[in-house]
């Protein structure tokens, strides 16, 4: 990125409070577009409070969170979705008594950028891309979590998100369906979007991530590519140390 382009996502010494303590602290970083960037650490240590601090629903104690050079911090989850923040959260979101076209359908149609005279052939182009075609008519609950995931990350993609935000999206997943999910992950970031992944597969985040942000009690410890991060003698200390044992 040149120094004259703005980051499509900066957080500025972030805060976030709750029951008393400080799960989130002074936490900074930016994202660029089209990165693909894995967020780990010990449970507990504030990976979740931060997405739901970025996506809107937690409230930021202190600090900012700017979107395409627009302070988002106080919008709530909806504004900053249509802004193009999208969430993908660890437990299903797709409507399990609709067909898998039906689920696609509402989130093309939720895109004003989409003609409508587009948006059947849009929802197959989704389909196709993420296998799911010869399911269209089939319901959505019936899909195996794999191919659930894969339709949710379609359906996000769909609504226009430039930002992806994705909470496990390898929980549950088959081995096969996991190299589905990245490489869908991959498309989309050589389509501009940006990608940010939190995930306990670290063969995963090997594979999909450009970088790597490092989480222990709220605070950002380590920012840095896959091979540092594994190599780090403070990663093995945050996960196998005194301190989480």
């Amino acid at each position: 990125m040149s120094s004259s382009t703005p980051p499509l996502l900066q957080v500025s010494s972030l805060h976030v409070h709750l029951g008393g303590r400080d799960i989130v602290q002074d936490v900074s970083f930016s994202l660029t577009v089209g990165e693909r960037v894995g967020i780990i650490g010990p449970n507990g240590s504030g990976k979740t409070t931060l997405f739901n601090s970025l996506s809107g629903f937690l409230p930021v104690s202190a600090g900012s969170i700017t979107f395409r050079e627009r302070e988002i911090s106080t919008l709530p989850p909806h504004r900053r979705a249509q802004l193009g923040l999208g969430r993908v959260f660890q437990n299903f979101g797709i409507f399990r008594e609709m067909s898998v076209f039906e689920n696609m359908l509402l989130a093309v149609e939720s895109n004003r950028k989409i003609p409508k005279r587009r948006r059947q052939s849009t929802v197959a182009e989704y389909l196709d891309l993420v296998d799911l075609l010869e399911k269209q008519k089939d319901k959505a609950g019936s899909l195996s979590g794999g191919q659930m995931r894969l339709l949710e990350i379609a359906r996000t993609l769909a609504v226009g998100a430039e930002l992806l935000l994705l909470d496990e999206p390898t929980a549950g997943v088959s081995p096969k369906l996991k190299d589905s999910v990245r490489n869908l992950l991959v498309h989309a970031s050589d389509n501009k979007r940006t990608i940010v992944v939190i995930e306990h597969d670290m063969g995963f985040i090997g594979q999909l991530c450009d970088r790597i942000l490092v989480l222990d009690v709220g605070r950002l410890v380590l920012d840095g590519p896959p091979d540092e991060i594994r190599s780090s003698q403070k990663v093995h200390e945050i996960y196998f140390g005194d301190a989480h044992a």
